[in-house]
């Protein structure tokens, strides 16, 4: 199983970007999946999740400025973020919860990365 993340890049203050995340491999079926980032010198930290009932939350720095979203039938998440400020910069990481083919449990898989920078 394989996330791809994409859609980071430099954009100005009060800007906006959307990163998308795409699940591969043998995916009997996908989990919560979530948005995650690292701002410099702190510990890893939860932007959003939504489930798979699409129930959605978001840390209190985002909320009303980025959405998260999922398209199950292209095993995808996606995270709109608008008005973007200088403090949303740092790499930001997709994680889904997949349970795989033969398994009976729900493992946790997380992307590679994409870099946003917010700056003028």
């Amino acid at each position: 199983v394989q996330l791809q993340a994409c859609g980071g890049g430099l954009v100005q203050p009060g800007g906006s970007l959307r990163l998308s995340c795409a699940a591969s491999g043998a995916i009997f079926r996908l989990g919560d999946m979530g948005w995650y980032r690292r701002p410099p010198g702190l510990q890893r930290e939860l932007v959003a999740v939504i489930t798979s009932g699409d129930s959605t939350t978001y840390a209190d720095s985002v909320k009303g400025r980025f959405t998260i979203s999922r398209d199950t039938a292209k095993n995808t998440v996606y995270l709109q973020m608008n008005n973007l400020k200088p403090e949303d910069t740092t790499v930001y990481y997709c994680k889904a919860d997949i349970r795989i083919y033969g398994s009976g449990t729900y493992d946790d898989y997380w992307g590679q990365g994409t870099h946003v920078t917010v700056s003028s």
